[in-house]
């Protein structure tokens, strides 16, 4: 998958580990769910730490921090243009 960052960079997830890709798919599913960046951040946290099926820690290298930067930019998007209860 090639994921476009909003400075117009693109980042190919076929150069990341699967257990990044894991991660980046949990965190694609939170995306759209999390009420804050802060809670996204800890749905992060959580997704690296359990790592591929509980297999333990994942570190988080320089590209998946450039994806997940993206990923919170668009959380913020959507928190503020998201219309009131």
């Amino acid at each position: 998958m090639i994921i476009k960052t909003d400075s117009g960079n693109t980042i190919d997830t076929a150069d990341m580990s699967p257990e990044e890709r894991h991660v980046l798919q949990k965190l694609f599913a939170w995306n759209t769910l999390v009420e804050s960046v802060d809670q996204f951040r800890q749905k992060k946290d959580q997704a690296l730490a359990a790592g591929w099926n509980n297999s333990g820690p994942i570190r988080e290298t320089r590209v998946l921090t450039r994806v997940i930067r993206q990923m919170e930019n668009q959380v913020r998007l959507r928190l503020k243009t998201r219309k009131p209860e």
